[in-house]
């Protein structure tokens, strides 16, 4: 029978894991118990029942942007912030370091990485992007398996009144590849508290393992499941807790090795206990949800939320519901913690979340604009108590979800209508064509995401061409190659004969005036035009000139104006699409535009024909301009930055810049030191933090000759030529009785710059190096990658203090000392490879190298005390006797000094006597023949020394 159960259960639990939706469910309470007080009512319980009654101490709740740790996207666990002590890297001086048991509410979001629930989102009814993980831990070994059974049983029984019968248990069954034995200890606190034997299951490691990652911490877990069905029936079980005792570290080569000190960390779903408590059959039925249902209900006018899921829920209006009400919690809480929608990383996840929202809020709710931004209160209403810097925030939350909201209407409805159009010309089995999809996507903030695409063509019943959409992939990932470096004369190219030939038709030279066409809104984003422009002439992939282009065909377009920026003065190409006029349902990706003798160039694909004559609009990608903006005027402060701190010698050499990152070359006497690193860093985030305007303005040339501190480079400019200056207007920087240009960014510059600093957010100087003696290549990033990079090696940097404090208490034994020297290398090389400020990192590896001389050293000290101890041990027991028989354990030598090995030293004293040696590192012989054995001896010694 127990079998049988377990069997079930093991069923049951893995197909709630997979899909958790609650499905047919009695319409019951799921607890006998009266109605349980209000979420935020249930949250306080368990603090106080940590706190008041087993001394916990609370601590709030980390932000949903991770500090310092560039595996994660977002915190999607509560042990995310306590992973230093876990890992024993936490800094001795800090608060943290004091923390033995502690509780807290933890803001989770799983939506992207390795724990990504957003597609499942809204098809059932319990998963999540942003949830509640309740938690209390124990550091130390502070108290471990006993006491958390015994509290997790007394919270769930006790306080919150879950009938015991609708509890089971599951625990660790053992590991006899890992050499890893039951955890019959578990089991047998959870009998002795009461649980039957027949509700208390084993598993594998696959279940009731828990591991941090491929290395570090870990342990066996157990788990609370509550039984939805309430012993009616065969158990519907759903995890309600989980307890993990980290007993282990996992090595990094496999193995497992016990952890000086163990751990408690324990987890639990929020959303999921009420629903129990509140005796709901979906976590969007308790009183975190139902006001934000309500309020989606009265702002859309739409029928009433009933719970539905797959092919009852008609019209898919309470899938609806639910991505909506998922969606804006997660908005809010991540904006509340500084993550904004963007273009990259967590603010590309996040942005992808808003438009996810804002397709089914329009779509199938019918909500009006703006709808989105409304919900914002609500939100702050259910969880601002419990989180105040949702209530700081809300105005600046509602502003920015409703300013993309309104950004990202048009392009919806515009992709809306091109998919429409696209499915009434294919047949009934026709897959829908991957290059339609992708230019829907390729078009940046004005486009769909592709995984919306594939969301909107599945609710069709239209399927993808998945292998045409990765061979595209494919092809904009060597795009990207392409464009990560200064390109000349790269695909599409006019050259000598085709410019005589444009000159010899009178085509005039391409107005490209209107990059400059942006401006700020009072909100703070920036708003570009759009360029109407006609199709003067078209060639194919090998340069040859025609008068029309075919569907799919790649092309190059000349256009009489533009609003592309071509590549030039270092700054990536602008990419984006084109419409043609009155047909603004079908989209021409440009990927690049380049300038060929003073033509732009622009590198298309044709969806359909395109001819000489048509009237077309053009549209940047505004993330990819954005972002080249933001690099570029972060080059010209860079630049002045480097001035200020190495003096006026300092020129630039040449530089390059795209979204991701940009590249600075420069004169310098000498290498930058550490020093000098960080001076100029702090000197552009002096001006980034001013937030001056930046004046951009043609003058003629000759007025910008006599000017001082006018940075230029050594290459031809126009007349006239356009000048950047930060902070000053540009009338006063060229005034010749004026100092201004000494005292502040002023530049000959073609590019496209912001129009202030402060949008640059901030400024990392991420790598140097020597490109030839007096020139240097610097690498920078900025904003939120700048921001990641700071708190990256700030982890770093308290990793390498804890490291420095083991090694000052010093090690009991050759075994610890050689784990130290383990993880100090792996810090060595963490410190080598990270995103982080150059100057730290080279501060950090002086240390960090200077702390493995010294773990070496201790090791040999330790093992020559070792073995003369042993040696001294062997002579005691062997006082009489011609010689020795006995064991030498060699498990010292596993670890340290590879250059001392048995093999070697034999080879060394051998080699002296004529003859020859071999064996291992461990055990070796050899032969020879002297007559001076006092001198082998003494060899033996001289080498073994010299090794040690």
């Amino acid at each position: 029978m127990a079998a049988s159960v377990a069997a079930a259960a093991r069923r049951l639990r893995r197909a709630i894991r997979r899909s958790p939706a609650w499905r047919g469910l009695s319409h019951r309470p799921l607890s006998s118990e009266p109605p349980a007080a209000k979420a935020s009512a249930v949250r306080a319980a368990f603090l106080n029942f940590f706190r008041d009654r087993h001394g916990h101490r609370l601590v709030p709740s980390a932000s949903v942007r991770p500090r310092g740790d560039p595996s994660l996207l977002f915190v999607n666990a509560g042990m995310n912030q306590f992973k230093p002590i876990f890992l024993g890297t936490v800094d001795p001086r800090s608060e943290m370091a004091g923390f033995r048991r502690v509780a807290n509410s933890q803001k989770c979001v799983r939506a992207g990485g390795h724990h990504n629930d957003l597609e499942d989102v809204g098809r059932d009814l319990s998963h999540h992007t942003f949830f509640e993980m309740l938690g209390n831990w124990a550091f130390g070994g502070e108290y471990f398996k006993e006491e958390a059974c015994n509290m997790a049983w007394e919270l769930l029984t006790q306080v919150y009144g879950i009938p015991e019968e609708r509890l089971w248990i599951s625990y660790f069954d053992g590991d006899p590849k890992a050499g890893l034995d039951p955890d019959l200890e578990t089991r047998d606190i959870w009998l002795s508290l009461g649980v039957p034997a027949s509700r208390v299951l084993s598993f594998g490691p696959q279940e009731n393992f828990w591991e941090m990652g491929d290395t570090g911490p870990c342990g066996p877990c157990t788990e609370i499941h509550y039984d939805l069905a309430g012993g009616v029936g065969a158990p519907q079980l759903v995890e309600l807790w989980n307890l993990v005792f980290m007993q282990h570290n996992r090595e990094a080569d496999g193995s497992l090795q016990p952890l000086p000190q163990r751990h408690v960390d324990t987890g639990m779903g929020l959303e999921r206990l009420v629903a129990v408590l509140q005796g709901k059959h979906s976590t969007y039925d308790t009183d975190l949800f139902s006001p934000l249902l309500n309020a989606i209900q009265q702002g859309c006018r739409a029928p009433p939320y009933l719970g539905r899921v797959g092919v009852a829920d008609e019209g898919r209006t309470d899938t609806a519901y639910r991505v909506v009400a998922d969606h804006i919690r997660t908005l809010s809480v991540c904006i509340s913690d500084g993550i904004f929608p963007g273009m990259s990383g967590p603010p590309l996840v996040l942005r992808r979340i808003l438009r996810r929202a804002v397709r089914f809020s329009m779509e199938i709710l019918k909500a009006p604009p703006g709808f989105l931004g409304s919900l914002v209160p609500v939100v702050v209403e259910t969880l601002g108590d419990a989180y105040p810097e949702l209530q700081r925030n809300s105005a600046q939350i509602a502003n920015l979800v409703s300013e993309d909201e309104a950004a990202f209407l048009a392009s919806l409805e515009r992709g809306r209508r091109i998919i429409d159009r696209t499915l009434r010309t294919l047949g009934p089995s026709d897959m829908f064509p991957a290059e339609v999809a992708w230019s829907l996507s390729l078009c940046g903030d004005l486009g769909l995401p592709l995984d919306m695409v594939e969301l909107m063509l599945e609710e069709k019943g239209v399927q993808l061409d998945s292998a045409g959409l990765e061979r595209l992939a494919q092809e904009e990932a060597q795009h990207r190659a392409r464009q990560a470096e200064p390109v000349q004369k790269q695909g599409l190219w006019l050259d000598v004969h085709a410019l005589g030939e444009l000159q010899r038709q009178g085509v005039p030279p391409t107005d490209d005036s209107p990059k400059y066409n942006y401006s700020l809104r009072p909100s703070g984003s920036y708003e570009f035009g759009t360029c109407e422009a006609q199709v003067l002439q078209l060639y194919t992939e090998d340069g040859t000139a025609v008068a029309s282009v075919g569907k799919g065909q790649r092309c190059g377009l000349l256009l009489d104006r533009t609003n592309f920026y071509a590549e030039q003065g270092g700054q990536a190409s602008d990419r984006g699409y084109l419409v043609r006029a009155g047909q603004e349902d079908v989209l021409f990706p440009v990927a690049r535009a380049q300038v060929c003798g003073g033509f732009i160039l622009h590198e298309a694909v044709a969806p359909e024909c395109l001819r000489l004559g048509d009237q077309v609009q053009l549209h940047v990608d505004e993330a990819w301009r954005l972002g080249c903006m933001a690099k570029h005027t972060a080059t010209h402060l860079l630049n002045w930055a480097l001035r200020q701190t190495l003096g006026p010698g300092t020129e630039q050499q040449g530089s390059h810049l795209n979204p991701e990152q940009l590249r600075l070359d420069v004169t310098t006497q000498t290498p930058l030191t550490p020093e000098q690193l960080r001076a100029v860093e702090n000197t552009v985030q002096e001006a980034v933090g001013q937030d001056e305007a930046v004046y951009m303005e043609e003058v003629p040339l000759a007025l910008t000759a006599q000017v001082p501190g006018l940075r230029s480079l050594d290459e031809v400019y126009p007349d006239p030529v356009r000048v950047v200056s930060v902070g000053v207007p540009v009338a006063h920087a060229l005034d010749p009785a004026s100092q201004a240009a000494l005292q502040t960014s002023v530049e000959l510059c073609c590019g496209t710059h912001l129009l202030r600093t402060g949008a640059v957010g901030d400024l990392v100087i991420i790598g140097d190096r020597q490109l030839s003696k007096g020139t240097t290549r610097l690498l920078a990033v900025t904003g939120e990658q700048a921001q990641q990079a700071r708190e990256l090696g700030q982890s770093l940097a308290q990793e390498v203090k804890a490291a420095t404090e083991r090694l000052s208490l010093g090690s009991r034994d050759v075994a610890e000392a050689l784990r130290l020297s383990k993880d100090i290398g792996r810090l060595i090389e963490a410190v080598e490879t990270a995103v982080m400020p150059q100057w730290q990192r080279r501060e950090l590896l002086a240390t960090v190298k200077m702390l493995q001389r010294r773990a070496n050293t201790a090791i040999r000290k330790l093992q020559m005390g070792q073995a003369a101890k042993k040696t001294q041990e062997l002579l005691e027991r062997h006082s009489k006797g011609p010689l020795i028989v006995d064991t030498v354990s060699a498990e010292s030598l596993s670890g340290a000094m590879p250059t001392f090995t048995a093999e070697a030293w034999a080879l060394a004293v051998c080699s002296h006597m004529g003859g020859k040696a071999w064996g291992s590192r461990v055990v070796a012989q050899g032969t020879g023949s002297t007559t001076d054995l006092e001198a082998a001896l003494s060899i033996a010694q001289t080498y073994a020394l010299s090794q040690l």
